[in-house]
């Protein structure tokens, strides 16, 4: 008997779109868009960018599911998902700049602060908040994948596009320089 596409994991969901499967496709959708558009908008105030992001990101998942399914199996369909989304968020970034004749890093003022930074910045201390805003940027990305987003070691490094070990490496490094920093 065939199993129920609600029993199955999205890896396997990955495996069934590879072969074409639409319902697999419906499914993995269903399942994802919501989280996927929650994450994308913590990034992006723009609903029209992040809906042509979101459309993008499963555009390319049915599209790569054959060449990528058995990686994304391997690991974190989920994150690889996110990491196709981020990706396509950029492009887009990108895109407007060139569109408005504005340089790209300009374009990070349309950007909304994640709900997570507003939040630690209202928890958090000075110290710590001075803190974290020093750490460099790879650093930081690692810290926030990890701590804030709730990510693993793999995940992190599928979402980021970084060995396992450069993630192990400055997950240690930005705990290091915040004890560091705050004695």
């Amino acid at each position: 008997m065939r199993r129920s596409l609600d029993a199955l994991d999205e890896g396997e969901l990955l495996r069934r779109i590879a072969r074409g499967d639409r319902r697999a496709f419906d499914e993995l959708y269903r399942r994802t868009s919501p989280w996927l558009t929650a994450r994308l908008r913590r990034r992006c105030a723009d609903d029209d960018m992040v809906a042509e992001v979101l459309q993008d990101t499963y555009l390319a998942v049915w599209r790569s599911a054959g060449s990528q399914a058995q990686d994304a199996a391997k690991g974190s369909a989920v994150g690889w998902l996110w990491t196709i989304a981020a990706r396509r968020l950029v492009d887009a970034f990108r895109a407007r700049a060139r569109r408005e004749r504005v340089p790209a890093v300009q374009t990070a003022t349309i950007v909304a602060p994640a709900a997570e930074d507003e939040a630690l910045a209202g928890r958090m201390n000075a110290d710590l908040e001075q803190a974290l805003l020093a750490l460099p940027t790879n650093l930081r990305q690692v810290l926030r994948a990890m701590v804030l987003d709730g990510l693993t070691t793999r995940e992190t490094s599928v979402l980021l596009g970084m060995p396992e070990g450069t993630v192990k490496t400055y997950a240690r490094r930005a705990r290091i320089a915040l004890r560091e920093a705050l004695s």
